[in-house]
């Protein structure tokens, strides 16, 4: 099946600047063909990774290359999921945009794809542990985008109430699954490696990750609508964290023992 990706990676790509221009259009029917090209780049991802899931008789989630995939197949949902929800042509764009960085990663750094599944992995929470981590990574990189917007409009004394509201949105359901992430992770090292929690690298840049996004419901709950820039400021500043401990804790001496090193 990996031999399709370059097909694969071509007509997602396609089909999303497609939409991306054609939602922009005045007419109708081109909004909605917009959105039909881009829950189509979409669902053709989403089959790719069944079908990948099927010839690797094992979850695609043990490579980096292969949670790339994951991401830009939901960040194509939750950008589809937004764009119903609140009308926001520019975050359809960000969310077709981001999909295609990381197909396009992935298509010029492949991983080696093979049925070698180590001892550790397979475990029964190896599935929801990724994939709830995945899913929380789509709408916190979502919601860091629209933080970046908000503090575009503190700058210019614009109002920000709406783009407050969405970005608190996906927090709250990025941090829920963010939550549950941990959680089934630190049952997945019980049963692994005979312990809860060891402050492993990984694990401990996914707990301060926790952390800031704590930090950022509760300033924003003492706040409420004041000081909106710093609300925003503190969900980039989560992000760039998140970002360290989903690829720059790899490249920390400290990563040299982590036993997440499967994932390289």
């Amino acid at each position: 099946m990996w031999k399709y990706f370059d097909y694969i990676t071509i007509s997602t790509l396609l089909l999303w600047i497609a939409s991306g221009v054609l939602i922009y259009s005045k007419r109708k029917i081109n909004k909605r063909l917009s959105l039909v090209f881009h829950l189509l780049a979409t669902l053709i991802i989403g089959v790719f990774i069944a079908q990948l899931w099927v010839e690797l008789d094992r979850p695609p989630l043990r490579t980096l290359a292969e949670t790339r995939i994951w991401y830009a197949f939901f960040m194509g949902l939750i950008g589809f999921s937004i764009y119903l929800l609140y009308r926001q042509k520019w975050m359809l764009n960000y969310s077709a945009l981001m999909g295609v960085v990381f197909m396009l990663v992935t298509f010029f750094r492949p991983d080696t794809m093979n049925k070698t599944l180590m001892p550790a992995l397979q475990s029964v929470w190896f599935i929801p542990h990724v994939i709830v981590y995945i899913f929380a990574y789509a709408m916190l990189g979502m919601a860091s985008l629209t933080a970046i917007y908000g503090m575009y409009l503190c700058k210019k004394q614009k109002d920000t109430e709406k783009t407050a509201l969405v970005t608190d949105q996906l927090i709250k359901i990025g941090y829920a699954f963010l939550t549950f992430g941990l959680l089934f992770g630190a049952l997945w090292a019980k049963e692994a490696w005979g312990h809860y929690w060891t402050w492993d690298p990984k694990e401990t840049w996914a707990f301060i990750t926790w952390l800031a996004y704590l930090v950022y419901i509760h300033y924003k709950y003492k706040h409420k609508e004041k000081k909106q820039f710093n609300n925003f400021l503190i969900v980039v500043i989560a992000f760039l964290l998140l970002l360290v401990c989903w690829f720059g804790v790899n490249y920390l001496p400290t990563a040299q023992m982590s036993v997440h090193t499967y994932s390289g």
